[in-house]
């Protein structure tokens, strides 16, 4: 009876470990091995866009000008259902325009309906009220990826908030 309890005590204990959901069962990194290891070639590229997705990492939130700071997620959704969606470029800048962090080394591919996250923690104040993204794409096929940012923010007292804005199309 006590080793049953143990059993159970042992199973109910390594089931509510919550796994890192940016790490597979290898242990590998899976936003890096969404990284291709080749640079993408011209001929590959019928549609090419770059989207500009406005960040609040803190927002003005009473008459005293007392800010709030808020955790950012950049989602990046591939909407097609047979194309892989090809991302190049996602640099994150501050509020003075200053580049703040690239987010990738190497192009990633979204295969069909796929989503890749990238999360700015609420203690990284670094972009400032008027942070952004801008995030360089490209397929095989016109696409309409949907970028959103989402930010999540608290004030007291439990009452809290969230927002989200939706990423433009700054191509020329």
């Amino acid at each position: 009876m006590i080793r049953l309890l143990l059993l159970f005590a042992l199973t109910v204990a390594l089931g509510c470990k919550k796994p890192n959901p940016n790490v597979t069962n290898t242990g590998e990194d899976e936003l890096k091995s969404l990284e291709l290891d080749r640079e993408l070639s011209q001929s590959d590229k019928t549609f090419e866009d770059i989207i500009y997705i406005p960040i609040y990492s803190d927002i003005y939130i009473d008459k005293l000008n007392q800010n709030s700071l808020l955790s950012a997620t950049l989602s990046i959704r591939n909407t097609s259902l047979n194309d892989s969606l090809f991302v190049s470029i996602i640099d994150y800048y501050d509020t003075d325009g200053d580049l703040v962090r690239s987010y990738i080394d190497n192009p990633i591919v979204l295969s069909p309906m796929a989503t890749v996250n990238y999360v700015i923690e609420k203690e990284d104040s670094a972009g400032g009220a008027g942070a952004n993204f801008i995030v360089k794409l490209s397929s095989d096929r016109n696409l309409k990826p949907l970028i959103q940012a989402i930010m999540i923010g608290e004030n007291g007292n439990n009452k809290g908030f969230a927002f989200s804005t939706d990423g433009y199309s700054i191509k020329d």
